[in-house]
């Protein structure tokens, strides 16, 4: 049987990303609700950031935003993932029987 889970350019990527956009370009009202609303953070911080440090702050608001949503791309692609394989395994179980 396949290592589904070692696999880093497949069809349950190219999904995952489909996804990812269908999702964000179409998000109901509940959705927006629940948006994170980094740009509006970011604004607000930089309000209140002296002139001197506003380069270094908007820095590090970019590299937390790339943090942030690197680790949710990392979390989603391996939890799905393993679900995955998960009902794989269960399905390629079953019918060895």
């Amino acid at each position: 049987m396949n290592n589904f889970r070692n696999v880093n350019d497949d069809i349950l990527k190219d999904w995952l990303d489909f996804r990812d956009q269908k999702v964000f370009c179409e998000l109901s009202k509940q959705d927006k609700e629940h948006n994170i609303c980094f740009d509006e953070f970011c604004e607000r911080i930089l309000r209140n950031v002296p002139d001197m440090n506003k380069k270094y702050v908007q820095k590090q608001l970019d590299l937390l935003y790339d943090n942030i949503f690197d680790h949710v791309d990392y979390c989603t692609e391996k939890y799905y993932r393993n679900g995955f394989c998960d009902g794989i395994q269960l399905v390629g179980g079953g019918m060895d029987k």
